[in-house]
């Protein structure tokens, strides 16, 4: 990564800060959100990430690739994230108004629904989180299975593993929909 700055002022920190939020904000949320599927929550992640990136502004030229780092961190606080007890305890407390709500999608749901790429998303948002995250790394990050391996630190052969039942497991889904891969 490119760096900013001569002599390591505020402007310098700032710059570069607004450079890797424009970089990196979009997807790192979007990666946030493969794993607490709540985009306000995903975005709260994000804005924490950012935060510990400017207070380690000065160990930067440290890092071997700060793409692997800030990935990583994005992993290690989502998944934090769902280990917390208050995550749990909203996740299961919502099952609860699930029974009195409408049989209807939510909007967001029925928006998914509209188009194949959209619903491939909404398939991959249904796989276990350890198929989602290699399949989201692999094809929608463009990551290497040893870019992989590195975020989170699991061996090679098990990632092409998961990345074999994720396809399988998406493949499924999609033909249970009557989604069968061929173009009209």
């Amino acid at each position: 990564m490119r760096k900013i700055r001569d002599d390591n002022s505020i402007e310098d920190r700032d710059t570069w800060l607004e450079m890797i939020m424009d970089e990196y904000g979009e997807r790192l949320t979007k990666l946030a959100y493969n794993y607490v599927k709540d985009w306000k929550l995903a975005e709260d992640i994000v804005q924490d990430i950012f935060i510990t990136s400017y207070q380690n502004f000065d160990k930067i030229d440290e890092l071997t690739s700060f793409k692997s780092w800030i990935y990583r961190l994005a992993i290690n606080r989502s998944k934090d994230v769902l280990k917390s007890h208050g995550f749990r305890k909203v996740v299961l407390n919502s099952s609860l108004f699930s029974l009195f709500s409408s049989k209807e999608l939510p909007p967001e749901k029925e928006l998914l629904k509209r188009s194949e790429e959209e619903f491939l998303a909404f398939c991959v948002l249904s796989l276990p989180v350890k198929y989602r995250e290699v399949v989201t790394l692999y094809y929608y990050e463009e990551c290497s299975i040893e870019e992989i391996q590195g975020l989170i630190r699991v061996n090679q052969n098990t990632i092409k593993t998961r990345l074999s039942r994720g396809r399988m497991k998406l493949k499924k889904m999609m033909e249970r929909r009557g989604y069968n891969g061929e173009q009209a």
